[in-house]
């Protein structure tokens, strides 16, 4: 076997099967469990398929028709088919920010902006699953779920938890002692003392009808009710979901597109003073981004003038709109950084002088002299008066200032008041302008790929800051540029600015910053509309400010937006003649020539009208060439004409009021067409201007053109520059998506010919001009294909489902625009990478598909499919799909395919027979003319069995072929007349599947774009033709099924061949189809989903054979598998209420099978059990997707599986998942259907039985018992009855039983030589409890069957099983939670299981060796191989920092509400034992065989009772208990008295608990056994004495015993004995009451010993007094040496240890020299006087005390032969420890010749190895026996 290394072999297991087949035979049929995996059902007549291939699923639609459910309602009916309302269409309006919609005035438009408006105002169209949200994608079991199904748990009373602390437990004693007299005063015997203290004391209740004469079966029936009642419904609410990273399955719902915002900034303007008024002052705000050198905000106006200011200028300003009066202002800053200022700029109204001449009163005056200068100030506000009335409606530059912003935020942030003051004044700039860097996230939504270098600062959550502005600068005349600014900005953050040292102009400007509230009140858009929650429309109002931001930001629009910024920049008219210096530009927007026609669209600024016909510019003094910041903002009309165009006219004003002058003079003229070519004229103009008014016609050509006859300035030089800005949602400024859309447009509005740009397109070069245009839509810029992208998609999907017709012939452009989409959508998503989820789906993509898109004409309000809300498609033709496949595409197909079946795509490489049969399949299987037919079995094109259907297949081709050879011409007859039109979904997977090349890589790149596509559109198509409701197998044609059937297989076939290449893409495409497949269950024929599945399968097994390391494609697998069974209607799709065959009786019942009373019938009814416990043939089947997950379960937990260790964390979620989501789940609350989902899972039953010796050993933390020995191999087959050889057994004296090593070896298969790797504890114990999840819920009936049909090998296996779940799901303990709190690691136990994994498993070092030989190390990305999520987690839980910060300091209350959780999960998982113990024990009573099994029964029993238990549970327990020695008395009392022992001593314990529940039911067992022994033979000496060592060594070892509470249970047993009617007349009351007082002495001496608990020399001499009492007693005695033995090693007093264990050997050498004479044998006490001088004392064990063949005396485990040499080795041992090497050798003197009698070569060999090690040490010491002054021991 060895050099098979090939995994091919290793995982292809026809051999080992056949080898099984045979031995199956051999057992006469008993369904060897899980051991037979492959060949299950070896008893059955189903053929077999190994577990490795997938099997052919039932046809889910067929099955539900021939097989109704009998019962007609109730609540399994449910289970049998999806509900009716399972999908809907639902058609939602979408929120609308503003209380009108945006949407322009005018109602004719043109189709593109009509197009536009419908984008931006139809409902959303979305797909609603309506249970979606109950598959385990939506229903994971979050903390906060979990909480809310842990409401109203039971507090579970825990003894460990009730336990007083050291202190309070000094006082009990003290207390005591002053109640009992001093027992000092009392001689040791005193019976007086105790019984004074029995009787004093107050039983317990007694349990009612404990005595009465019950038959059994009426007790279990009270047993079974009491524990079903009052029982926690959902196992897993109590269990903490496994540790995963982002589920697999789960997809969250996409983001509604809305618009975008960026971090909002709210800005108040609370006041401005200067040191004199004498005019108004107008402000404006705006942000500036200096390292962009770009405005990113428009100008927000606003003034704060005092009404008599504003009466200055009433001539001038007409009456001024709310909407103009704001004071506050909402900026948007997507990207914030720390170049960003605030920059407010002053005007003032236009006067003579230049500015410095006109400001020069403002930095003179102060207000304090107000008084003083009074006369000058009443000059100043005359002249102003004068102005204001001449010039009131021009307006002049006058000073600025900047605030840099991040400053402001990040000291706001840190000053520790609500609301912060700012000073800032030119002054003291040094201070506030430090840099103080604010490093977090970028708010909302980072759409950033990160900030170069930046620090992106955040702007959400700052302290709202007071800022008082000191200084403005004066605004220099020849410095008025944008320009000039960036660079006094630069300057502003140097230490040593310039500006400082210009004299500023005092003022004071007050304004808030602060964050912008979530959902301000009384807010404007920037188009004025009033934004939703606008209480009063005469609030002074707060503007929104649009955002022109730094970088692009790429949100689809959602809104109608059509603004346009005209920036008039400088002007140069040195070289014109005549007089013009005060020069002002008029700006208006024109609809044609005539002055008349200017519109009324320019925005006001402040204190004015809302909109106006024109604006001014601000006047520079005397300046013939004059630089403007002016901001001019247009609301565009949403449909343009060749006249809308913008008209400059220049005027000179004239400042002094002159004779005839006129007040302006028209020195030029300028303008600009709006449109060119069809497209909007944006960008940087330099302008010719014309001396004189433009002539007629001029609006549609541009000035730059020479008209004749016209005169211009500077000889038609462009001497004016201007920059015309568009922010628009209608005009994409991008020449590719314009040509496209126009195109578009063109078709549909049938108007040729078309101007595009310069050039006409006429009807017939329109196609290919089309078909270019398609192309080169890839090289548009990204940010407008972002912007337009929902418009963009849906001409592209309209120009696929209808072909255009153009000139009269159809032309296809499916093809074109599927290229065009995928290449679109690849754009987005390699360029948008923050903005994909987990699976990599970009997120404006998916919420296009989730919200936009729907099928073209399918818009609620168009009544028919005619012409409706995509313009009219009577020029669409539509025809027969067959005639839009090419001709040569079939040829080209069937050749690639051989002629088996031409309708395949696929390569030449992949003939995929899987499906062909799929497609090819009418209900037969061709699969078999292709076995072992791959790529080279064949030549192409011959067809190796041209069997009927394959003929069949090409006839239906050739049908298909023919249909493509009609003329075009007979097509254009029917052109234009064809009503149908090709559906989306179908042309969609044409195009995929036929596709190549670079088009079908990018398609595969985002294939989950598609995938969605493709099932919204068939959903949307089911809901329009009404056929949600139509059954499934009718719903799509078979071609299309045949395109899908093919588009699954190719894309299968590229994840098992590329997984090694591109794992990154090839993850993305696995959860893609799985995800799909999961869509296709809801709407499609679901068996032929089935087989889909099941060919994706197979291609992955294909593979796998020949993959040296498996596990990376085996966890893809697994990842597919998961998405799939997320499904909401999982249950439903594997067929609960299927039974596997045709049931026998309805019902079967218990009788039937006891009536065969052998446990192996074969009749049809067993064989259908077995079948449901088994991977059968039927089961995975009939349960098909079930089938599959404990298929992956088996193959990946099984020790032989080579390199899937990895995964096994991983399967086990999956599995754990699944189950934990049908717990919580609503529809499956009901008992009933519960049982039917459990049956699905059976087999898990019989899996994790197959891991028993993988599993993680938790009972190794017990001290109490190592686990449950297994059957050494030799026994394995023998199905001996006593589970434990004797040699295991085998005690060694004074510890308790050793800890065994795990029992690793006893199942090691001949095959495979290693050890197995074990899982975690985590993975363990979620398998556990997955098992008792299965446990609880399936039938009982059905497991009782089951049970019966095991073996005994089997149900011990499941008992070992229990056994490890009564360890794993221990009750912690309040306190261990407490501890675990205080400790960095939250999972101490788990510790050492994480680090064996990462040793282990995962990459374990042997497997990266391997794979590095095998030369594929390539790198892993997340999650990929070998579960490297895995490693991942485990090393972030095992770095302190992490857990430090989530897991510290837990409040008490969660300390709490966690051990409140931990506590009924350990009571619950408990008590689903039990009750699997019952029916255990009820297969027992019916089989009448099968007895061997209930010792384990009763271990797994005794463990639970030595297990941390709630008082409830244990009260069950000992109910079960009692029944099950009623049952079986002899069990106990004659084969297991071992277990009798340990019982006895579990009682005791718990008759010594603090909780008097616990105490009553433990006295009630106790008295029941002894009764019970009496019964069997009149004298109940075996319990008699195991109690009273029970007591001995409970009283010796327990630290925290506490004898009140024994008392009083000793009390309530005595109670019995007297209230026990029956046996009153019998010895039995005197034996208990003899026996009582016996406990109760040795109770009192425990009293003492507690006393000397501090000073240990008196306590062991009292423990020594105490075992000399004994000498009666050889079990007592030896009981209380141990005891010695043990306190001695606590204080390394190896030497006394070794010396009360020879007294120990002594006895038992005695005992057995009296039992029978063997030479070999030491001769009692005599041997041993070399050793320990006083060791004569043990002699008294002679025939006048003790008889030995008196029952119950000296039958404890070490008076036997192996107990003695057990002694003596480990006085060997502690006597070497001491140095004390002769006494080594006296104490082999005697063992040797034991070993030598049994001919033990191995142990003879060791002792001489030791004696060699003694005898060396001895030399060593020079001097020896000064070390044996051994005369006196305490002993």
């Amino acid at each position: 076997m060895a050099e098979r290394r090939a995994f091919a072999q290793k995982i292809s297991r026809t051999v080992a099967a056949e080898v099984r087949k045979q031995i199956s035979g051999q057992y006469s049929g008993s369904p060897q469990l899980l051991k037979n995996l492959n060949i299950v059902g070896s008893i059955s007549h189903h053929t077999t398929v190994p577990l490795t291939e997938a099997v052919d699923p039932v046809d889910l639609e067929d099955y539900l028709i021939t097989h109704p459910l009998s019962v007609d309602s109730g609540p399994l009916r449910d289970l049998v088919e999806f509900p009716p309302d399972d999908i809907e269409v639902v058609y939602s309006p979408r929120d609308c920010r503003t209380l009108v919609s945006a949407v322009p005035e005018e109602s004719e438009m043109d189709p593109h902006v009509r197009d536009c408006i419908r984008s931006y105002t139809e409902d959303w169209a979305i797909v609603v699953r309506k249970y979606h949200k109950l598959g385990t994608g939506f229903n994971p079991n979050t903390l906060d779920k979990q909480k809310e199904r842990q409401k109203g748990l039971p507090r579970q009373v825990f003894e460990s938890d009730e336990a007083p602390d050291g202190n309070s437990y000094q006082d009990e004693q003290d207390d005591l002692k002053r109640r009992s007299m001093s027992i000092d005063d009392t001689p040791r015997g005193s019976w007086a003392c105790s019984i004074f203290d029995l009787k004093n004391s107050l039983p317990d209740a007694l349990l009612p009808n404990l005595l009465d004469r019950t038959p059994n079966e009426e007790i279990d029936h009270q047993n079974d009710d009491q524990r079903k009642s009052n029982r926690h419904k959902e196992l897993f609410a109590l269990h903490p979901s496994p540790d995963e990273e982002e589920p697999i399955e789960r997809l969250s719902v996409p983001d509604v597109p809305k618009e975008h915002f960026g971090q909002r900034l709210l800005v108040k303007c609370l006041s401005l003073k200067f040191e004199i008024e004498i005019e108004p002052i107008f402000a404006s705000l705006a942000l500036y981004d200096v390292r962009e050198k770009k405005k990113i905000s428009e100008n927000f106006y606003f003034d704060l003038n005092s009404e008599q200011m504003k009466g200055l200028l009433r001539p001038h300003v007409p009456p001024a709109a709310i909407t103009t009066l704001a004071r506050s202002a909402i900026f948007s800053i997507t990207y914030p950084s720390q170049d960003v200022f605030l920059v407010i700029k002053l005007e003032k109204v236009l006067q003579q002088g230049d500015i410095g001449e006109c400001a020069e009163p403002y930095m003179i005056f102060k207000e304090a002299d107000a008084t003083k200068n009074k006369e000058k100030l009443e000059k100043l506000k005359s002249q102003a008066d004068q102005f204001c009335q001449r010039l009131g409606k021009y307006r002049m530059p006058f000073a600025w200032t900047a605030i840099h912003l991040m400053n402001i935020v990040s000291s706001a942030g840190s000053l520790e008041r609500d609301s912060t003051e700012v000073e800032i004044s030119t002054g003291e700039r040094k201070g506030s302008w430090s840099e103080r860097r604010n490093s977090s996230l970028v708010g909302r939504r980072s759409l950033e790929r990160t900030t170069s270098g930046d620090d992106a600062c955040n702007l959400t959550s700052f302290r709202p800051a007071t800022l008082t502005v000191a200084n403005f600068f004066k605004q220099e005349g020849d410095r008025l540029s944008d320009e000039d600014l960036y660079k006094f900005l630069a300057d502003m953050r140097r230490p040593s600015s310039v500006l400082r040292r210009l004299r500023p102009i005092t003022a004071q400007l007050k304004i808030d910053i602060s964050p912008a509230p979530e959902n301000p009140h009384y807010c404007l858009t920037p188009e004025l509309l009033q934004v939703k929650l606008y209480p009063d429309s005469r609030v002074r109002p707060t503007r929104e400010i649009l955002e022109f931001p730094a970088r692009d930001v790429y949100v689809p629009n959602t809104t109608y937006r059509n603004l346009l910024y005209i920036y008039p920049q400088s002007l140069n008219f040195a070289n014109r003649q005549g007089s013009a210096r005060n020069i002002t530009v008029k700006v208006q927007f024109m609809y044609g020539e005539d002055p008349s026609n200017a519109m009324p669209v320019i925005f006001g600024k402040s204190s004015c009208s809302e909109f106006s016909k024109e604006a001014y510019t601000a006047v520079v003094y005397h300046n013939r060439s004059p630089d403007f910041h002016e901001e001019i903002k247009v609301k565009l009309p949403a449909t343009l004409t060749d006249h809308h165009h913008l008209l400059f006219t220049f005027y000179h004003v004239s400042c002094q009021q002159k004779q005839n002058t006129p007040l302006e003079t028209p020195v030029g003229y300028t303008w600009i067409p709006m449109l060119q070519n069809g497209r909007l004229k944006t960008g940087q103009f330099c302008l010719p201007v014309s001396l004189e008014k433009p002539p007629q016609a001029y609006s549609v050509l541009s000035p730059e053109v020479p008209l004749p006859g016209m005169k211009w300035v500077d000889n038609h030089k462009g001497v004016f520059n201007v920059e015309v800005v568009a922010v628009s949602s209608i005009h994409t400024q991008d020449p590719y998506l314009d040509k496209f859309f126009a195109l578009v447009n063109a078709l549909d509005e049938h108007m040729f010919p078309v101007r595009i740009g310069d050039m006409r397109i006429m009807e017939n070069n329109l196609e290919s001009e089309l078909k270019s245009s398609l192309s080169a839509l890839s090289s548009s810029q990204l940010e407008p294909v972002v912007r337009f992208l929902h418009l963009l998609l849906d001409k592209l999907i309209l120009l696929v489902v209808r072909p255009p017709v153009i000139a009269g012939q159809i032309v296809n452009l499916g093809q074109a625009s599927f290229e065009a989409m995928a290449s679109i959508i690849n754009r987005l998503h390699k360029n948008l990478e923050g903005n994909h989820d987990q699976h990599g789906r970009n997120n404006l993509l998916a919420s296009y598909i989730y919200y936009v898109f729907r099928l073209p004409n399918t818009y609620p309000n168009s009544p028919s499919p005619g012409p409706g809300g995509l313009g009219g498609s009577v020029h669409y033709a539509t025809m027969a799909r067959s005639a839009v496949r090419p001709a040569s595409l079939n040829l080209n197909r069937s050749r690639s395919l051989s002629n088996s079946n031409p309708d395949i795509s696929g390569t030449p490489t992949s003939p995929d027979d899987e499906v062909r049969s799929i497609i090819g399949s009418k209900g037969l299987d061709r699969s078999n003319s292709w076995v072992n037919t791959g790529p080279k079995a064949a030549p192409w094109g011959s067809n190796p069995s041209p069997s009927a259907e394959s003929t069949q297949a090409m006839d239906r081709s050739c049908n298909r072929m023919s249909s493509h050879t009609e003329t075009s011409s007979f097509l254009q007859t029917l052109t234009g007349r064809l009503p149908t039109k090709k559906l989306f979904h179908e042309e969609l997977a044409l195009q995929w599947v036929v596709c190549s090349g670079s088009v079908r890589e990018s398609a595969l790149q985002q294939a989950w774009f598609f995938f969605e596509l493709m099932v919204k559109s068939m959903v949307h198509h089911l809901y329009f033709n009404d056929k949600l409701d139509a059954p499934r197998k009718s719903r799509f044609p078979e071609r299309f099924m045949d395109d899908i059937a093919a588009l699954v297989s190719t894309i299968a076939g590229d994840v098992v061949s590329r997984f090694q290449k591109d794992t990154e893409m090839v993850e993305r495409l696995n959860t893609s189809l799985a995800f799909f497949l999961n869509d296709l269950l809801s709407v499609m024929d679901r068996g032929f989903v089935f087989s889909l599945i099941k060919s994706c399968y197979k291609q992955v097994s294909a593979k796998l054979y020949s993959l040296p390391n498996p596990s990376v494609l085996v966890s893809l697998r697994l990842d597919f598998l998961r998405i799939i069974c997320s499904h909401e209607h999982y249950v439903t799709l594997n067929l609960p209420c299927s039974l596997l065959t045709p049931p026998a009786s309805p019902s079967p019942s218990v009788s039937s099978a006891t009536s065969q009373s052998s446990g192996f019938s074969t009749s049809v009814q067993d064989q259908k059990i077995a079948n449901m416990f088994e991977l059968s043939l039927p089961f995975r089947q009939q349960h098909y997707l079930a089938g599959l997950v404990l298929t992956e379960l088996a193959l990946i937990l099984d020790p032989d599986a080579e390199g899937l260790f990895g995964l096994h964390k991983k399967v086990i979620n999956m599995v754990h998942n699944l189950l934990s989501s049908h717990d919580s789940d609503p529809r499956y609350s009901d008992p009933q259907i519960k049982a039917r989902v459990a049956m699905l899972y059976l087999p898990l039953i019989g899996i994790i039985m197959e891991t028993v010796p993988q599993l993680y050993d938790f009972t190794e933390s017990h001290n109490q018992r190592g686990r449950p020995i297994c059957i050494a191999p030799d026994d394995y087959d023998s199905e001996s009855g006593s589970m434990i050889s004797q040699t295991v057994a085998m005690a060694i004296a004074g510890t308790s039983v050793p800890q065994l090593t795990r029992p690793g070896s006893f199942l090691l298969t001949s095959t495979s030589g290693r050890q197995h790797t074990t899982f975690s504890a985590e993975s363990s114990r979620s398998l556990l409890i997955c098992l008792l999840w299965v446990l609880k819920n399936a039938d009982e009936t059905v497991l009782q069957k089951w049970f019966t049909d095991l073996s005994v090998l089997q149900l011990n296996r499941l008992l070992d099983l229990l056994y490890l779940c009564v360890s794993c799901f221990e009750y912690k303990g309040k306190k261990v939670f407490e501890r675990m709190n205080s400790l960095t690691f939250k999972k101490s136990k788990d510790m050492r299981a994480k680090l064996e994994e990462a040793i282990l498993g995962s990459i374990g070092a042997r497997q990266e060796m391997v794979r590095r030989s095998r030369g594929q190390l390539e790198r892993s990305p997340s999650g990929s191989a070998f579960g490297s999520q895995e490693n991942l987690r485990w090393r972030k839980d095992m770095t302190h920092w992490r857990q430090n910060t989530e897991k510290l300091d837990k409040s008490r209350a969660d300390i709490e509400h966690e051990a409140l959780i931990d506590g009924n999960l350990a009571t619950e998982a408990n008590l689903i034992i039990l009750d699997t113990l019952e029916i255990i024990v009820q297969t027992v009573s019916v089989t009448e065989s099968k007895e061997s099994i209930l010792g384990g029964v009763l271990k797994v029993l005794l463990q639970s009772m030595a297990c941390n238990q709630s008082a409830v549970y244990l009260q069950h327990c000992f109910a079960t208990q009692r029944a099950l020695v009623s049952k079986f008395p002899e069990l106990l009392f004659e084969e297991e008295t071992e277990q009798c022992a340990d019982l006895c001593l579990r009682l005791l314990r718990h008759c010594s608990s603090s909780i008097s529940t616990i105490r009553s039911h433990a006295s009630a067992s106790l008295y029941l056994l002894m009764r019970q022994n009496f019964e069997i033979g009149n004298n109940f000496a075996r319990v008699k004495m195991q109690v009273t060592m029970s007591l001995s060594s409970l009283v010796g070892t327990s630290q925290n015993f506490n004898e009140e509470f024994l008392r009083r249970s000793l009390k309530t047993i005595l109670t019995y004995a007297e209230e026990d009617l029956e046996l009153r007349e019998t010895t039995f009351p005197d034996q208990v009451q003899d026996l009582v007082f016996n406990l109760h002495m040795i109770l009192s001496d425990t009293v003492k010993m507690k006393e000397h608990q501090e000073d240990p020399e008196m306590l062991i001499d009292l423990m020594y007094r105490i075992a000399k009492g004994y000498q009666t007693s050889p079990d007592l005695r030896l009981t209380w040496l141990q005891n010695m033995a043990g306190k001695h090693s606590e204080r390394s007093n190896h030497a006394e240890a070794a010396q009360c264990l020879v007294h120990s050997a002594a006895l038992v050498a005695e005992y057995l020299s009296m039992l029978e004479d063997r030479k070999y044998l030491p001769v009692g006490c005599v041997t041993f006087q070399n050793i320990s001088s006083n060791v004569l004392e043990e002699s008294a064990v002679s025939d006048d005390v003790v008889s030995p063949d008196e029952e119950g005396i000296c039958s404890g485990k070490y008076f036997t032969e192996s107990g003695l040499v057990g002694l003596l080795e480990q006085a060997a041992a502690s006597f070497s420890m001491a140095g004390m090497y002769e006494a080594v050798n006296e104490v082999y003197k005697v063992l040797i010749p034991i070993h030598e009698a049994n001919r033990d070569a191995k142990k003879l060999s060791t002792i001489h190895g030791k004696l060699q090690e003694a005898f060396g040490k001895i030399v060593h010491q020079s001097t020896g026996w000064e070390f044996l002054s051994c005369e006196y021991f305490p002993v």
